[in-house]
Parts: structure tokens; sequence; C-alpha cells
């Protein structure tokens, strides 16, 4: 298929070159609006923008708490985490009993790799909604456990599935965890799982899991 596109490209633009630049553009294209492996280069202006914005709004009010939280946020998502630990650490009093606080807090330390700290700041969010964000702190726990104690990850994975259930992301991990503790048979089954659960998810649900979707079919034909 992609020898025919670039064939047909060469032939309307008569050069290799440029149908090499059309060909990644188009495959580009598709993957962001179908697939979601590649990264967006939409997104982080973005949110640069916002992060410009919001350290303006925190410097004109310095006790606005929300933007001081959001602008965290996406320091994490820009992986600027020892930033977002200097914001978010002031604001533990004041947002105590948000669970989202606490998840995000959680997410910072770990890639910090202050781990305890993580981990105490992902249960507070738990035990305040066991449900928060659908459940990731989950999904960190279980990152945090999956090298030295994969069968707590398995748990954390698995309490994550019964909120999630239909998240192949969280199937496609617990089966890479079956596979790091030679449980082939649980690891094959849990990625033939994946393939199951998103042909019966809907059109909507199936472009958000549809990267995970892929990863897992990768990682079956691969045996």
């Amino acid at each position: 298929m992609k020898f025919l596109l670039f064939g047909l490209l060469w032939y309307l633009t008569g050069s290799p070159f440029l149908a090499i630049i059309l060909m990644l553009v188009i495959l580009y294209a598709l993957d962001r609006r179908y697939v979601g492996l590649t990264p967006s280069f939409v997104k982080p202006l973005r949110r640069l923008g916002t992060i410009r914005r919001l350290r303006q709004q925190v410097a004109m009010n310095p006790n606005d708490i929300p933007a001081k939280h959001e602008l965290a946020r996406l320091l994490i998502e820009r992986k600027r985490y020892k930033e977002a630990k200097e914001w978010l650490m002031p604001l533990q009093d004041a947002l105590d009993n948000s669970a989202e606080f606490w998840d995000d807090l959680g997410a910072c330390l770990m890639h910090l790799q202050e781990t305890d700290a993580a981990e105490a700041a992902l249960h507070n969010a738990l035990s305040i909604n066991p449900r928060v964000k659908y459940g990731t702190p989950y999904l960190r726990l279980a990152a945090i456990d999956a090298k030295r104690d994969p069968q707590k990850a398995i748990k954390h994975l698995e309490s994550f599935r019964s909120i999630h259930s239909s998240s192949i992301e969280a199937y496609y991990k617990l089966a890479n965890l079956y596979a790091q503790l030679d449980r082939t048979a649980e690891a094959k089954q849990t990625l033939e799982e994946c393939g199951t659960i998103y042909r019966s998810l809907p059109r909507y649900k199936k472009r958000q899991e549809r990267k995970w979707a892929l990863l897992a079919f990768m990682k079956r034909m691969r045996g």
C-alpha cells in the first residue's frame, strides 16, 4: 500500500523527494486521525500558550489556587516535574480533599523517583475517590510496582480494570506484567481479550483505545 501511494505521489509531483514528504504528511495525518501513535504538533503549542496565560494570571492574583493547580498539571504534561512539584506542594492544605490534586502530586513525585511519597499521595487520591480520573492512580501505582513487585502491580491493574473494564490500555499492561512473570498463557489470553474488547466498543470509544489495541495486536503477532 505504501509503495502504491509513493508511486502515485511520485507520478503526480515528478519528484521522489517531494513524494516522500507528502507521503509522510499523509501517514501522519491518518495516524493522528485514526490511531494516535505519533505525537501531536498542535497540542504542545496550545499548552505553552495556556501555561503562559496561567503564569500571568497567578502573577496578578497569587491566591488563585485553581490557576496554580492547572499550571502544575500542564507542567507535568510537559515533563517539568520539579517545577510542577514547587507549585503543588504549597497547595496541600487548600486542596487536601481533592482527589485530582493528590493524583497530580503522586504523578509528579513518581517521575522524580520519590516513590514512597508518590505512593502515599496516590493512595490519598483513591481514599477520597476510588474512581478519580477513571482509576488512573491504579495505573500509576502499577507502574511504580512493575519492576520491584509485579504481583502487586497486577493487583493494581486488576483494580483499575474493575473500574474501567473497557480499557484496553489496562489489559495491554496487564499482559506485559504476566509476560514479565513468565505467565505466558495468561499473557497471551489477555492480549487476545484486547482484540475482543476493541471489537465490542462503540465507535467513539474505539478512537480512544485504538493505539493500545494496535500495540496489543503487534505484540500478539510477534508471539
